[in-house]
């Protein structure tokens, strides 16, 4: 039985760890599980054998989410069209409440577009990056988790480093919200050249709907073609009824989600999300996949 004392320690590093397992994961599910699983783990550990609880449950967390990470590759490879990181979704002005997911989005390192590059890595990579970089673990503890050695555990982290070292430098909040708003009335003018103005010259669009909505199966790319289809997306959700469009955080920035107002909590249908380079529209996530939306929580 775990003692009040260490629940209260362990609920003190629940934030940390959901953290790190969303990093790692890039499934809400899957991290919330991996947080669960260490406070099983940990309950059956005598509190003498665990001297720094924030570093054990660390590394417990990382283990588990390594296997996740294994099974997650298998899946990918059936799976329908593109597949993007779970979006953490939650009101645009914050509830009283404190839901944890609400503060891990607060790093910069949980933005979609620095989700979508751990994406692009594979599981040995994305844990020694996660880890290393972002919390001084030890090569010689890594490896020990990922079962190679140490200076293969260094490699991984050294490959890792150059492929995220591509990813957009995220913007503030600011520009952020004025980049989105722009796209906005552009799309409320149905004109295809305004809409291209406020999208960045490398622009890019991603679908993930995994074969249960119509959507495009590849990366569209290219102002205009990015406009078009942004339009005609426009113009679908225009002509739809019974779903409303609102202005939310996804992943700690402003994004867009389609919701049932007619269900009991005006469940999201859909969500996307932007990422923001030179003040314009670098690339859009489209997250029409309602499997991979349990981190949307609007209330």
């Amino acid at each position: 039985m775990v003692s009040p004392f260490l629940a209260d320690l362990f609920e003190s590093h629940r934030t940390h760890l959901l953290s790190v397992a969303y990093r790692l994961t890039g499934s809400v599910g899957d991290a919330e599980d991996a947080v669960q699983e260490s406070w099983l783990r940990m309950a059956g550990v005598h509190q003498s054998e665990i001297d720094d609880l924030r570093a054990w449950l660390t590394i417990v967390v990382s283990r588990i989410c390594f296997d996740h990470l294994r099974g997650a590759a298998v899946r990918r490879e059936t799976y329908v069209g593109q597949w993007l990181p779970e979006p953490i979704v939650s009101a645009a002005v914050s509830s009283r409440t404190s839901d944890p997911l609400n503060v891990v989005v607060r790093d910069r390192d949980s933005r979609m577009a620095a989700m979508v590059v751990l994406d692009a890595l594979t599981p040995q990579q994305r844990v020694a990056l996660v880890l290393h970089e972002g919390l001084g673990v030890s090569f010689a503890e890594i490896a020990e988790i990922l079962g190679v050695s140490d200076d293969s555990a260094r490699r991984s982290a050294v490959h890792a480093s150059r492929v995220v070292a591509g990813a957009p430098e995220p913007v503030t909040d600011e520009v952020h919200d004025q980049a989105v708003r722009r796209l906005l009335a552009a799309l409320a003018t149905g004109d295809v050249t305004a809409t291209a103005a406020t999208l960045h010259s490398e622009a890019t669009f991603t679908a993930d709907a995994g074969g249960a909505v119509g959507a495009a199966l590849d990366v569209v790319a290219g102002q205009e073609n990015v406009a078009r289809l942004a339009l005609e997306l426009w113009s679908r959700h225009q002509a739809e009824s019974g779903l409303e469009l609102v202005v939310a955080r996804v992943n700690g920035q402003s994004g867009l989600v389609i919701t049932d107002p007619n269900s009991p909590f005006g469940r999201p249908v859909r969500v996307m999300a932007f990422a923001v380079r030179d003040e314009k529209i670098w690339a859009t996530y489209d997250f029409a996949n309602v499997a991979k939306l349990s981190g949307a929580r609007l209330r």
